[in-house]
Parts: C-alpha cells; structure tokens; sequence
C-alpha cells in the first residue's frame, strides 16, 4: 500500500513540476508577440518627440501602457480614426480583435507581480464631457481589454474637475504620484488619464547602510544634494569610448526584465546621446556588453513626472482622433460628439536599495578586482527592457532629482 501511495506522490510531483515548466515555457502569441515588438520602436519615436519640448527636464514613459491607451481609440473609433492606431503601431497587419487580445496579453504578461517581483500599479480612467453618455459595449470591452475605467467630468467648475483627477491619481498609486495635471487646456473631449507606480526590485539589492549624500550635476553650474547607494557586482557594461559614454545593464528580481543606464562620461546636455539612441543603436551597445566588475553608484530618488501625450500622438500619425473636426469615436457614446483632447501620462518611479540578496561567494574574489566606475552623478538615459517579449516598460531620463540646491555658479 506504502508502495502505491509513494509511486503517487511521486507521479504527482513529477505533474507538478511539468506543470510549472510548462507555464514557465509559455510564450506570447504571434500577434502579441507583433505588438510587443512595435511598441518597442514607439518607445524610440515617442521618446524623441517628447524630447524635443526643450522645457521639459525628467522624462518617464511606458511605451507598453501607451500602446494600451492607442488600443483604447482604436476601441473607440471607427474608420480612418480607428485605423490610424495601427499606422503608428505600424502593425496594419494584426486584425482588429487580436489587436485588443495581443496588447492586453502583452501588458498582463510584463505587469505580473507575483512571476515578476515588481511593484508596479497601473491604472487607466477614461474622462468624458459630463453630457456624454458611455456605450454599454464599448465600456464592456474597454474595461475586458484594457481594465479602464470610466467617467464623467464637469470642467465648468476646474478647480473641482483637477482636484478629482489629482485624488483619482494619488489613491490608485497609495499615495506616490500625486498630481497629473496643475491645468487642463481642452476640456471639450474625451480624455485619457494613466497614473503608475514603478519600483524596481534588483537582482542583487543594494547594503541600506551603503547610502550617503553626495553631488549631483544637474549641469556644470547647478548642481544638487541626493542620497546616492552605492555597490559593486558583476554586470554586463560596455564602454562606447568613440561617442564617449557607458551602457550598463542591471537585472530585476527574477531576471525578467533589466534596467539599463546609458551615461555620457561627463555632465553634459543629452541631445548628443539623444540622436546617437535608436532601437538599432541600442541593439548594437547591448550587443557588446560583457559582464565584469562594475562599482555603481545610483541616486536613490523619486521621480514623478506627467505628460500630455495628445500633441505627440498626433505628430506620429494619429492626427483623426485629436482633431475635433475630423474624430469618429462613435464608439464610444453611440455619437460621433467626441475627439480625444487629452493624454495625461503620469507615473512615479522609485529607485531604492531593495532586491534580492546578494551573492557573497564573489567578495573577495578576483571577478571583482579592478572594478570599472558607473558613477550616475549627472543626466543619463534609462530603459527597463522586458528580457522575455523585448518590449520597452519604460524609457526615460533623469536630469534633475529632488535634492536641495548646493551651488550656483555663474
């Protein structure tokens, strides 16, 4: 009897682990696959199109949760409006019903908390003109694909309509982001309003007690106080000594997914390394990246930043949708009485100290001898690049953190 209750347990371990393997093994399907690959190169034209607006300093995008709000319109639109989605996705290709399947596969897939160990909140709120009426399917199928929510605003009294907005944010993120807008400019249209939390969690955290306060160089005159943490590891870096910058790559918990700093050597304005980034560019530097000894130091900052996306959408060729006179998102209210006037995105971004423990086996050792220096004291570029669907979670930049001002020199 012992024997057939042990050939049991063993069949159903060995189920078990088949059974994990298998989930593990799983991949994306084609068509999310497909999107998954055109968001990463709207991650890149996104990102320069943001970029050129000289006012603005810090940048945070999510280029997989900007592709949910595009499958959003094209939910919403009919005709030239809805297709439009795809020309800036470039993805005429993909059908319209795996259009929706493949960009919620794709965000559900990257945004798992339990096979990721991330900590990433993200929610989506679709606001009307108080005199719209929602659609049953479209508010069905919106909330199936994309999980948005729905409703109704009066700007007639703004100070009311941004305060909701802003409380809106700062609950859905426990507090982290909390405003996305000071003004709203168009209050006619539909508007699209994303507010996230992202913080990382290292492969390899960083000791708490590694932390001190220390420069940085938001440029040569104007510099300010941060806490910086500080560790040495075994990282995948490359030193691009003919355009004269670092690209370091650093795992998240469970290797899912990598962030990965792209540093000048000295302080210095981005729009140099700006123009050298594409997605081919990025390909090549990660392609000549070997691992070795890296002494990093990173600040340990907050960042929340929002843009309105609407003006950038349009420039890379969703021009219907943001155009009152031209929009048909009839989808939406049965009524072709919309356009989308606005595109707030809005996310926090915390870097800390946690992650997993680190491998002592290596102090010591002479992997960690002659370590090269990634000193992050002044303006770079980040990514975090999912390793499994090769999509982009965030683009960014960080050129000035909260700090108190330490000098400024004439």
């Amino acid at each position: 009897m012992w024997m057939t209750n042990a050939v049991a347990l063993c069949l159903l371990a060995s189920a078990a682990v088949m059974a994990m393997a298998s989930a593990e093994e799983a991949k994306l399907s084609s068509h999310a696959a497909t999107l998954a690959d055109r968001s990463a190169s709207l991650a890149f034209s996104l990102y320069h199109n943001v970029a050129k607006e000289k006012d603005l300093e810090n940048i945070l995008i999510s280029p997989v949760v900007v592709a949910s709000n595009l499958g959003l319109v094209a939910l919403g639109g009919k005709a030239s409006t809805a297709s439009q989605v795809k020309t800036v996705l470039s993805a005429g290709e993909v059908r319209d019903e795996e259009l929706h399947a493949g960009l919620a596969e794709l965000l559900t897939e990257v945004s798992d908390p339990a096979a990721r160990n991330v900590t990433w909140k993200i929610s989506g709120r679709l606001y009307g003109p108080s005199s719209v009426s929602f659609a049953d399917d479209f508010v069905k199928s919106s909330r199936k694909h994309y999980n948005y929510e729905h409703s109704k605003i009066n700007f007639r009294d703004k100070r009311s309509a941004l305060k909701s907005i802003n409380e809106w944010a700062a609950k859905s993120t426990d507090g982290k982001l909390p405003e996305v807008t000071k003004e709203v400019d168009k209050t006619d249209g539909a508007m699209i309003v994303n507010a996230m939390f992202y913080k990382p969690h290292w492969d390899e955290k960083f000791h708490h007690k590694m932390v001190d306060n220390r420069g940085f160089l938001v440029s040569r005159s104007f510099t300010v106080s941060v806490p910086m943490m500080h560790r040495t590891g075994l990282y995948d870096f490359h030193e691009d000594t003919e355009n004269r910058l670092y690209v370091l790559s650093m795992p998240l918990a469970h290797k899912k997914s990598s962030m990965i700093f792209i540093m000048p050597y000295h302080v210095e304005s981005l729009d140099r390394l700006e123009k050298l980034l594409t997605r081919k560019q990025l390909d090549i530097w990660l392609s000549k990246q070997e691992e070795r000894a890296v002494a990093v130091s990173l600040p340990k900052v907050s960042m929340e930043v929002s843009h309105n996306l609407q003006k950038h959408l349009g420039e890379l060729g969703l021009t219907e949708a943001v155009d009152k006179t031209k929009a048909d998102l009839s989808n939406i209210s049965g009524k072709k009485d919309l356009y989308l006037s606005n595109v707030f995105h809005a996310s926090a971004m915390e870097w800390d100290t946690e992650g997993n423990p680190f491998d002592t086996s290596i102090f010591g050792s002479e992997k960690l001898r002659t370590p090269k220096l990634f000193y992050a004291d002044h303006p770079f570029i980040f990514l975090v690049k999912d390793n499994k669907t090769s999509s982009i979670l965030f683009i960014g930049r960080l050129v000035r953190p909260k700090g108190e001002k330490m000098r400024d020199e004439l």
